[in-house]
């Protein structure tokens, strides 16, 4: 059995996790892009299309005559060789819907990484809670860097600290009177 991928943990690092936690052999095909310094001359971009793939991209696993792409596929396989899929239709619907949930946070955090700029509602939803538990345990994000920096660059941006700095702005009461915290 033969992983290929960059030379980084990325998509395979679970695809790693796993042949490993079952015991599968394998052997790893590391492509380096640092080392090129013109794409088109990377050793990966000069194979990939004589490799017999559907689709030719990174990850890929060839295991005999057995050519997979794409991580979750991958995955996938790996988890049906070992019985690890679930057994019935229902452990099988949770299975799916997890591998997907995992996959939504991980693009999430590829598209933060890769651009900082990048705002989609969630944003909106993560500061809220942020700063909620910021009210409630003020030191409570202090040992979290990036969730500080994410804080302070939410409020920066134009529209919601002039939206703060307004007589519109609400910060508390945070919940209704029968709250025990916030309803002040």
């Amino acid at each position: 059995m033969i992983l290929a991928y960059w030379e980084i943990r990325g998509l395979a690092h679970p695809i790693r996790l796993l042949l490993e936690y079952t015991g599968t052999p394998y052997k790893e095909l590391l492509y380096n892009y640092e080392k090129c310094t013109d794409y088109e001359k990377n050793e990966w971009v000069k194979e990939r299309y004589t490799l017999g793939l559907d689709f030719p991209n990174l990850p890929y696993l060839i295991d005999g005559n057995t050519k997979i792409t794409q991580s979750n596929a991958i995955l996938r396989y790996i988890g049906r060789k070992h019985k690890m899929c679930g057994d019935t239709e229902e452990e099988k619907v949770r299975v799916d819907i997890l591998e997907s949930q995992a996959m939504d946070f991980r693009m999430q955090l590829v598209r933060v990484c890769h651009d900082p700029d990048f705002m989609t509602f969630v944003d909106f939803s993560m500061y809220d809670i942020l700063d909620l538990n910021r009210k409630f345990v003020p030191t409570c994000i202090d040992p979290f860097p990036n969730l500080q920096e994410f804080l302070t660059r939410f409020e920066g941006l134009r529209k919601i600290s002039t939206y703060m700095n307004s007589p519109r702005y609400l910060p508390n009461p945070v919940f209704l009177k029968m709250a025990k915290w916030g309803a002040q």
